[in-house]
């Protein structure tokens, strides 16, 4: 079979207007980027407004390997699966982002026959959103600098300037900078640092934003500072807000693209889901809610990240209730984590797909906390013998949980069809009955606990006197009733990334805690995870390049 990327080259692509047209979007509400893909006006969505939602089902997955588990394959197979069975359906997914493009990742625009195009687009630069985040995020940090040196009129203590620069690339040497360094024109030199694109708040600010003007009064609340007497300080005090909304206004606007059989997918912000809330935007989602009556979005990771994220915070701040779940699982993913070396994947092993489906099973357990009916989508390798794939069917069924095989990547929507028609059945059921993990009203260290205990089957969580008083103080602050954004390995349910399969037993300890009042969350990192990554040994970067065509080729 082809590659991904020769597979997407050879699409049959369709102006953006016909995909537009399937949705009942008129041309006049389009902004076009070329002729595959554009933004969608923002007043026109709005007109929506009074329109039923359709049905919501969330893609989400066992803890990633490198053996690979194809989450956002099975979103774009599910949504094509659905439109084969004749209903009206379109995805949601996140956009990617450069850092792990060019690191070790690679691009995230499915693959095989389940792919969104034009793919080479998505993957780098595609409508600028990314950049216009990036710059709207350094905008305020400009604006900060600026404030300190024409006098801090209010008083900003730079000891506790907690706002950080970003940009959208991996680079552990800027984690940790001095800033304002070659004398008194420079300004005053301070410690601060840089986070990727993707862990910003900006990033979640734009991804929980309802409309433009509860996105300027989200960019208004952020707190950039704190004065000697610890009282906070905010974007609006240092009028950054007008500023940071008009840098975003285009950004703001879902962006409509096709999969490779024409059916519609908005693809739109990019949180991590281990350092992130993981989701794609609220505006997106609930747009599709109203365009189509099936919407398919996922959750970044495996379900003890993306989905208890999109549970529990994004469906909590946006009133979303989702219908359905299904959880990606592959054979060699189950073996792995069964305990199988990556170089014996190819060999059938019974034995370590049951030990490797403990895994499966707690991902199973906690997606049936919150009220949601599951499925379980066995994503089809060549590899795959029947003996195991019978293994994981019995497992789930011991669990009340179906498991159903799809051949998406190599068979396109002919391969989704089955999970589509039980994907609709469990949606149609009126099984669902969704509520958030906690309440409001829980202390916020009793959220991170909630959390880690349910959700990780931690025993406990670890936390230093001075990470407590923070969080006591945010609470003294009326700041208590937000929910918890846990920054954590995404390689296993505890805070070591080789510790597979469903550990109990285990700590949880939370390093430090950050305040992010715009987007409305805490954000909880615990162990040793970095919101700026680096890159490998031998990153993807090396190997991507133009060829004598002038084409891209490594990206895939």
């Amino acid at each position: 079979m082809a590659s991904d990327i020769e597979i997407a080259r050879a699409a049959n692509m369709k102006p953006i207007q016909d995909i537009a047209a399937r949705l009942n979007i008129p041309d006049d509400a389009l902004i076009p980027y070329g002729k595959t893909k554009a933004k969608v006006d923002g007043d026109y969505l709005k007109s929506l407004n009074g329109k039923d939602n359709g049905k919501l089902i969330l893609v989400t997955a066992i803890n990633p390997t490198p053996a690979g588990e194809g989450k956002t394959t099975t979103t774009v197979g599910l949504g094509d699966g659905l439109n084969r069975i004749g209903k009206n359906a379109m995805i949601c997914l996140r956009e990617p982002s450069l850092g792990p493009c060019f690191g070790m990742k690679g691009g995230a625009a499915g693959g095989g026959k389940a792919q969104v195009v034009p793919m080479e687009d998505i993957n780098l630069h595609f409508t600028g959103d990314f950049h216009a985040i990036t710059s709207a995020n350094n905008l305020l940090s400009a604006l900060i600098e600026n404030h300190i040196y024409w006098g801090n009129e209010l008083g900003i203590d730079q000891r506790r300037v907690t706002w950080r620069r970003v940009i959208d690339m991996n680079d552990r040497a800027l984690r940790s900078i001095v800033c304002s360094l070659g004398g008194v024109a420079n300004g005053f030199p301070r410690e601060g640092g840089f986070d990727i694109t993707v862990a910003s708040e900006i990033m979640a600010i734009l991804c929980l934003a309802t409309d433009l003007e509860d996105l300027q009064r989200r960019l208004g609340d952020i707190i950039v500072a704190y004065r000697r007497d610890r009282s906070a300080i905010t974007a609006r005090e240092l009028d950054a807000d007008g500023a940071m909304t008009v840098l975003l206004k285009e950004a703001a606007q879902p962006n409509l693209v096709q999969t490779l059989e024409n059916n519609p997918a908005f693809i739109h912000g990019g949180p991590f889901a281990n350092i992130a809330h993981g989701c794609n935007s609220v505006m997106a989602t609930q747009s599709a809610l109203k365009l189509a009556d099936y919407v398919v979005t996922e959750a970044g990771f495996g379900a003890d990240l993306g989905a208890e994220k999109f549970f529990n915070i994004k469906c909590r701040k946006a009133g979303l209730s989702p219908d359905a779940v299904v959880i990606v699982a592959t054979v060699r993913a189950l073996k792995m984590n069964g305990g199988v070396p990556k170089d014996n994947l190819g060999m059938e092993n019974v034995d370590a797909v049951q030990k490797g489906c403990g895994n499966l099973g707690r991902h199973i357990e906690n997606v049936k906390q919150f009220g949601v009916p599951a499925v379980v989508a066995i994503n089809h390798f060549i590899a795959d013998t029947d003996a195991e794939i019978q293994a994981v069917k019995d497992y789930c069924a011991e669990l009340g949980v179906e498991a159903v095989l799809a051949s998406h990547w190599a068979k396109g929507s002919e391969g989704t069809a089955e999970l589509a028609e039980k994907v609709v059945a469990l949606a149609e059921s009126g099984a669902a009955q969704f509520a958030p993990l906690y309440e409001d009203g829980l202390s916020l260290f009793e959220k991170i606990e909630t959390v880690a205990k349910r959700i990780y089957r931690a025993d406990e969580v670890l936390a230093d006197k001075s990470v407590r008083d923070q969080l006591k103080r945010w609470e003294a602050d009326g700041f208590g009733n937000l929910p918890v954004c846990m920054a954590k390995t995404q390689y296993s349910f505890s805070t070591d990334p080789n510790l597979r399969g469903a550990p109990v037993g285990h700590s949880v300890p939370v390093r430090e805690v950050r305040l992010a009042a715009g987007a409305g969350f805490i954000v909880a990192i615990c162990g040793e995870i970095m919101t700026m990554p680096g890159l490998p040994r031998v990153p993807s970067a090396n190997h991507i390049k133009l060829d004598g065509n002038g084409q891209i080729e490594g990206l895939f």
